[in-house]
């Protein structure tokens, strides 16, 4: 298995296809892993993506050993997401607060998880493939030095190739710019494709609603530095995107979550 990444004081940066499935899963030396899935009406793609998971990354799939269990926390669902992501294999949880936001339910999926490592993939995916799942796991396998990895990709929206991604844009981005210049290395900041060791999720607070992934970000950082913070390619993700008057809430969680943890406002 290839680990070529490229390193520094900012942290280091793989290519998915650096990490092979069958070698990882050789080096899992007893830590065992979870796979999340947050999930609110994704019936269209959530069966897909348990089974890639289940069938190609699990013993009890007859797959590689890698993945010990996959979780999906269905939040608030009304399209039969739970149920079919059951039938494909998954563990099904549902969230505490139906439809309570992205952050509550991957509190609810750190809680009920039961391994060591936790990678996160979002489930409205249409181009998923196991290597989303084995680029998330490959830097905590190989590097005892990483508290969180971090996808990054190309995002079309409309036909253009890059067009996706407008809440980093014109807000991940320009809070991180101001508030947060050491996160600026992050790619996607936003990206749902998120993965950690148990304890470092823990010693982190998993923030409210859609601003779970910048905060999580922010309190690594604080804690660990921005060092420890990995991030892969993934290539290119394809999935179902919002329309623009459903992306304001999102911006105002990340705002809230920026502002209450920037030290330049602290005390006031």
């Amino acid at each position: 298995m290839s680990k070529t990444a490229t390193h520094g004081e900012e942290g280091s940066t793989y290519a998915h296809g650096a990490f092979d499935a069958e070698a990882l899963a050789a080096i899992k030396d007893g830590r065992t892993v979870s796979v999340c899935i947050p999930a609110r009406n994704e019936a269209a793609t959530i069966g897909p993506i348990v089974r890639t998971i289940v069938t190609e990354l699990t013993r009890a799939g007859g797959g590689i050993p890698l993945v010990d269990e996959v979780v999906v926390v269905d939040d608030g669902s009304t399209d039969g997401t739970g149920e079919i992501a059951r039938s494909a294999g998954a563990r099904v949880v549902t969230s505490d607060t139906p439809s309570g936001g992205k952050g509550q339910a991957m509190r609810v999926a750190l809680r009920e998880a039961e391994c060591d490592l936790l990678a996160f993939v979002d489930g409205d995916v249409t181009n998923f493939g196991p290597y989303f799942v084995t680029g998330l796991l490959g830097p905590l396998l190989t590097d005892d030095t990483v508290t969180v990895v971090k996808g990054f990709y190309e995002r079309p929206l409309h036909g253009d190739p890059d067009g996706g991604g407008r809440v980093t844009e014109l807000m991940a981005r320009p809070v991180i710019d101001l508030l947060f210049p050491a996160l600026s290395m992050v790619r996607q900041p936003l990206a749902g494709e998120t993965a950690a060791p148990r304890w470092v999720l823990e010693k982190c607070t998993l923030a409210d609603g859609y601003a779970v992934e910048l905060a999580l970000l922010i309190d690594v950082a604080s804690y660990f530095g921005v060092e420890t913070i990995a991030q892969v390619d993934l290539g290119v993700r394809v999935h179902r995107n919002r329309p623009l008057s459903e992306l304001r809430p999102q911006a105002t969680d990340i705002l809230a979550a920026a502002l209450a943890r920037s030290p330049l406002l602290s005390g006031i």
